[in-house]
C-alpha cells in the first residue's frame, strides 16, 4: 500500500506469469477507490528524469519566452499556460481561484486530422501540437515520455479488460486514433499566501479513461478522497506511477468503477525550496469518435445501462467548457 492506496506490481502480467492475479488486484483497487500505484511497468527511469530536468529548465526561462509557446485558442490544450490560469475545480461547478500552477501540454503525436476531416468538432483535440523552442532536448524529451505513457496505457485497458472478465483486446478497436493529453505541471515556490481556497490544484475528478502520473519528491502533496472522506496523501516508491481512473472509465463501466476527487495540497511552508513540485501525467482519452456504452459485464442481467451511450470526444467536451464556464464565473466573482 501506498498512503493507503493500493500498490500492484504489473510486471507478472506483462510477461505472463500471473495475468488473473494481477487483473484481480487491479480490479479490487479501482471498485474501492478508482487509484493504484504500479510498479513493475517497465519504463526506462531515464525517460522521467530527461522529461523532469527539460521540463524544468522550459519553466525556469522568462515568462515572455515561455508565453510564445501559448496556443492562441481559448481552449486548446496545447503549449504552454501560466501560473494560475486555470482551474480544475471548475469542472464541477466551484467557484474557486485558479490553480496555484504552470503547465505545458502536449496533445497526440501522431496526427490523425485527416481522418477527422469530416467531423469539424473533432478539430481542437486534434490540433497540432506547439513544442517548445527552447531548451534544447525539452520537445524530444517530452515526445519520449508521451510515446511511453502511450504504451504503458495499452498494457492497462488490456489489464482493464481482463479484469471486467472481457477478452485481453477489448478496449484495442476504441483507441487506435486516440487524443490523450501529456501535462507537464510545475508547482513554483508561493511568494505570497493563497486565496481562500485556492489549492495547487482543486479538488476534481479526471476526465478521461485513465491518468498514469509521475511526480518529484516536493512539499504539499497529491491527496485523494477516500471512501471516508479523509484526505490521504499519495507519495509512490521510486519509479513506480500513479494510475487513477477518470469519469469516462466510470461512465463505461456502468458506476462499477469509481472516478474519485483527488488535489494537490499547498504546502505548509509556502516558499521553501522544498515546496517545489512537478509532475508529468498523461490523460488517456480514446477515438474522438468512440462510443462509450456500458461494457457488457458491467449490466446486471434484466437491467438497463445507467448511462446513454455518448461519444469520447462529446464528453470530454463538456467537460473542457464545464472548466472554462466556471472560469468566467470565477474571474467575474473576483
Amino acid at each position: 500500500m501506498s498512503g493507503g492506496i493500493p500498490a500492484i506490481d504489473i510486471a507478472p502480467f506483462l510477461d505472463g506469469s500471473g495475468k488473473q492475479a494481477v487483473a484481480l488486484k487491479v480490479a479490487e483497487a479501482c471498485e474501492r477507490i478508482g487509484f493504484l500505484v504500479v510498479s513493475g511497468h517497465g519504463i526506462e527511469p531515464g525517460v522521467f528524469e530527461r522529461a523532469f530536468e527539460r521540463s524544468r529548465a522550459f519553466f525556469d526561462r522568462p515568462r515572455a519566452d515561455k508565453d510564445r509557446c501559448h496556443p492562441r485558442g481559448p481552449s486548446r490544450q496545447r503549449g504552454f499556460h501560466g501560473f494560475a490560469t486555470r482551474g480544475l475545480a471548475y469542472t464541477l461547478g466551484e467557484e474557486t481561484p485558479p490553480d496555484l500552477r504552470e503547465t505545458y501540454f502536449l496533445g497526440p503525436v501522431d496526427d490523425h486530422r485527416g481522418h477527422f476531416a469530416d467531423l469539424p468538432e473533432a478539430a481542437d483535440a486534434y490540433a497540432p501540437n506547439i513544442y517548445p523552442d527552447g531548451p534544447a532536448g525539452a520537445a524530444e524529451a517530452l515526445i519520449a515520455i508521451y510515446r511511453a505513457y502511450e504504451r504503458l496505457s495499452a498494457d492497462m485497458l488490456r489489464i482493464f479488460a481482463v479484469a471486467l472478465h472481457q477478452p485481453e483486446d477489448y478496449f484495442a478497436g476504441f483507441v487506435g486514433r486516440h487524443f490523450s493529453i501529456l501535462s507537464s505541471h510545475h508547482y513554483p515556490p508561493l511568494r505570497e499566501a493563497p486565496r481562500p481556497g485556492q489549492l495547487r490544484t482543486g479538488a476534481h475528478t479526471d476526465y478521461g479513461a485513465l491518468t498514469v502520473l509521475a511526480m518529484t519528491e516536493a512539499d504539499g502533496a497529491l491527496e485523494v478522497r477516500m471512501p471516508d472522506g479523509a484526505w490521504q496523501p499519495v507519495r509512490p516508491a521510486p519509479g513506480a506511477l500513479v494510475v487513477n481512473l477518470g469519469d469516462m472509465m466510470a461512465r463505461w463501466t456502468n458506476g462499477r468503477w469509481t472516478s474519485t476527487l483527488h488535489r494537490v495540497a499547498n504546502p505548509r511552508d509556502l516558499d521553501s525550496a522544498r515546496s517545489r513540485r512537478q509532475t508529468i501525467g498523461y490523460f488517456m482519452h480514446p477515438d474522438y469518435d468512440a462510443p462509450i456504452a456500458a461494457i457488457p459485464s458491467c449490466v446486471p442481467r434484466g437491467e438497463a445501462p445507467r448511462f446513454p451511450t455518448i461519444s469520447a470526444g462529446e464528453h470530454i467536451a463538456m467537460k473542457i467548457a464545464a472548466s472554462h464556464d466556471g472560469a468566467a464565473v470565477a474571474r467575474d466573482a473576483g
